[in-house]
C-alpha cells in the first residue's frame, strides 16, 4: 500500500539530493567498473542526478536500486559511444591507473583505485562487448537480477543471462596482468637494456608473441603507428632508433619515460603477464601526461 506522507517527502528536493549523496559513492563504484574512468564515472553520476530531478519521484520505490539502472544506461551508451569511434588513435577512454589520477585523489578515489580485483578486471573486460560488460558488473559484482538489467541492455531476462554467462566464461578464462611490481620491473629494466642496445632477438625474449604497442594521438602525429602487433614488429620500432628512455614509476607502476632536461615528454606504460611484455602504451599527449603521477628513476 502507497504511504501518501512518504510520497510527498519523497518528492521534497532536499530529500532526494541527501537520497543522492547517500548512494553516490555506490554510483561512483558501479560506473568505474563499467567505464575505467573516474572522471567518466562522475560524468555518468551527473547524468543519473539529472534524471532524478526530472523523475516521477513519488514512482521511486527503491531510489539506490533505480539509481543503479540509470547510472547503467548511461554508462552502457557511453560505452557504445567508444566502440563506434574505436578508430581513433589510443582509444577513447584510457583507465585512470593508466592514464592518471590528477591531483588531490580523495579516499573514495584511492579505494577504488587500490582495489586490485577491480583493476584486473578492468583490463579483462576491455574484451566485452558493452552490453556483456554492463550486465556482468550489475549482476555479478553488485547482485542486481536479470530482471532488472533486461530493461537496461534490452533485452530479456533469459537473453540478459547469457549475456553474463558469455561475459563470465571470457573473465575466467582471462589471464590478468603480473601483480609483482618487482617483477614487472626487472622484465621491464630487461626491455630498456635490449632496446637501448639495440638487441633485437633480446627484445622478441621479453615480449609476448602476440604483444601490442599503443600510441596516443601526440605519438602519431609524431610518425608513430597508432597501434603495432606482434613482438617482431615492436622489436623493430624500438631497434631502428636511438631508445634515450629511462625507468619510472607511472602511478605507482614501473614503466619508462622520456625525459629531456628531467621533464617528462613521454611515457611507456607497461602490461606484464607471466614475465613478458604483453601491451606497451605510449603516451605523449600534454594533457594526458599533466595528469599522471611520473616519478623518474636513476637511470
Amino acid at each position: 500500500m502507497e504511504n501518501p506522507a512518504g510520497a510527498r517527502t519523497l518528492k521534497s528536493g532536499d530529500f532526494l539530493a541527501e537520497g543522492f549523496e547517500a548512494h553516490r559513492l555506490h554510483l561512483r563504484a558501479v560506473a568505474y567498473r563499467m567505464l575505467g574512468s573516474l572522471s567518466d564515472a562522475d560524468d555518468a553520476v551527473q547524468n543519473a542526478w539529472l534524471d532524478l530531478s526530472r523523475a516521477d519521484a513519488g514512482a521511486i520505490r527503491d531510489l539506490g536500486r533505480w539509481l543503479t539502472t540509470v547510472v547503467a544506461r548511461v554508462c552502457l551508451d557511453m560505452l557504445r559511444s567508444r566502440t563506434s569511434r574505436r578508430e581513433e588513435p589510443f582509444g577513447v577512454a584510457v583507465p585512470d591507473w593508466l592514464a592518471g589520477r590528477g591531483g588531490g585523489i580523495d579516499p573514495a578515489d584511492e579505494a577504488l583505485l587500490a582495489d586490485s580485483v577491480g583493476l584486473a578486471l578492468l583490463v579483462v573486460m576491455e574484451s566485452l562487448s558493452p552490453a556483456e560488460r554492463v550486465t556482468f558488473v550489475l549482476h555479478d559484482l553488485f547482485d542486481l537480477s536479470y530482471d532488472e538489467i533486461a530493461p537496461v541492455v534490452g533485452r530479456s531476462p533469459g537473453a540478459a543471462r547469457q549475456l553474463a554467462s558469455r561475459a563470465r566464461r571470457r573473465v575466467r578464462g582471462a589471464e590478468v596482468p603480473d601483480a609483482d611490481a618487482t617483477r614487472q620491473r626487472a622484465v621491464i629494466d630487461a626491455f630498456l637494456a635490449a632496446a637501448r642496445g639495440g638487441k633485437f632477438e633480446r627484445l622478441l625474449a621479453v615480449l609476448d608473441p602476440d604483444a601490442v604497442l599503443r600510441a596516443d594521438a601526440s605519438a602519431v602525429r609524431a610518425g608513430a603507428s597508432s597501434e603495432t602487433r606482434g613482438a617482431a614488429a615492436i622489436a623493430e620500432v624500438f631497434v631502428k632508433r636511438p631508445f634515450d628512455a629511462r625507468p619510472a614509476l607511472v602511478n605507482g607502476s614501473p614503466g619508462l619515460a622520456w625525459a629531456p632536461g628531467g621533464r617528462p615528454k613521454a611515457v611507456f606504460r607497461f602490461t606484464v603477464r607471466r614475465g613478458r611484455v604483453v601491451a606497451i602504451d605510449l603516451i605523449g599527449e600534454p594533457e594526458r601526461l599533466r595528469r599522471l603521477d611520473t616519478v623518474l628513476l636513476e637511470p
